[in-house]
């Protein structure tokens, strides 16, 4: 299974006033107009993945909203799940994958740090090797799902998919 792990977008600052509680927190337009631009350029490189999956928190859904348009695909596909929220086991988003063995890649939309930790737990490895930034995608191909056992296949930061698109 190929499994795709979006961050979210450029998000409002907790410290803005007009800052909404954490679960409510937005994408910025700056957010938005970044997010659309990976999602344009990732969709170049990727078929449709079969399952959508995402944090209940507004940006990332927002996020996940804006890479379905990107990929052709109904919104009303993406699944929620806590999962995917900050803080969450990554053994808990793992399993719920095992339900879904027979889809052959999904693309999930989640938050920092807990991204970075689904991503080693993924691969096996007790510490974080990565750290994905706003709007970073990572694909891991995930030979077995519980307990997880995979390789990365390739991270991209928002900036390397602006330069690659550029032939930079």
């Amino acid at each position: 299974m190929l499994l795709y792990i979006v961050r979210h977008g450029i998000a409002i600052d907790r410290e803005d006033p007009k800052c909404p509680s954490d679960p409510e927190r937005y994408l910025t337009p700056e957010g938005l107009r970044r997010t659309r631009e990976v999602a344009k350029k990732l969709a170049k490189l990727i078929g449709p993945p079969k399952a959508f999956i995402s944090s209940p928190y507004v940006r990332a859904v927002q996020t996940a909203e804006i890479f379905a348009d990107a990929l052709g695909i109904s919104k009303t596909k993406i699944e929620k799940t806590e999962g995917l929220l900050p803080g969450a086991e990554p053994s808990a988003f793992f399993r719920e994958l095992s339900r879904k063995k027979s889809v052959e890649s999904v693309i999930c939309f989640g938050h920092a740090p807990q991204l970075d930790e689904l991503i080693s737990f993924g691969l096996g490895v007790k510490k974080d090797i990565t750290e994905l930034k706003k709007a970073g995608v990572a694909c891991l191909d995930v030979t077995r799902v519980n307990p997880p056992a995979g390789k990365l296949v390739w991270l991209m930061t928002p900036r390397t998919v602006r330069k690659i698109s550029k032939g930079k």
